[in-house]
């Protein structure tokens, strides 16, 4: 049974606006791949890799997707002896939004797009004419 749709709503929208700050033991970090089980592979600022859970609450709710940002809490699973570094607390939604807030880390720059010096921004998407195909 699905859960009730005012609990998808709340979640969703709890997720939307960035806190006002990050408690300690809280990272942002980049998701790289889902690995299964609810189970990713993120990567932090320092650029260190770690396996981190995603919580029931989040769960069939917000769909992430490699490359977007969440909040760990790598103080959450201490003391347990397996290879997750900590479980992920708030998924960045806003991310213009976050981008704002004091403690969004330098490293997470947002890379612009750049058009090589190469290709001809005119040519860029269209088919070659048959006299180019046939030279």
């Amino acid at each position: 049974m699905p859960p009730p749709r005012r609990k998808v709503l709340a979640t969703a929208e709890e997720t939307l606006f960035p806190p006002d700050e990050l408690l300690p033991g809280q990272e942002i970090a980049r998701i790289i791949k889902a690995t299964g089980n609810n189970i990713y592979s993120v990567q932090f600022p320092s650029k260190d890799t770690a396996l981190v859970e995603l919580p029931a609450k989040f769960r069939s709710t917000i769909w992430m997707k490699r490359g977007s940002f969440v909040v760990v809490d790598t103080s959450a699973l201490e003391g347990r002896d397996n290879k997750l570094r900590g479980g992920i607390v708030n998924i960045v939604r806003d991310e213009k939004a976050w981008r704002k807030t004091p403690f969004w880390p330098k490293q997470f720059v947002k890379q612009p797009v750049l058009v090589s010096d190469d290709e001809d921004e005119s040519n860029v998407g269209k088919m070659p004419s048959s006299d180019e195909s046939d030279a």
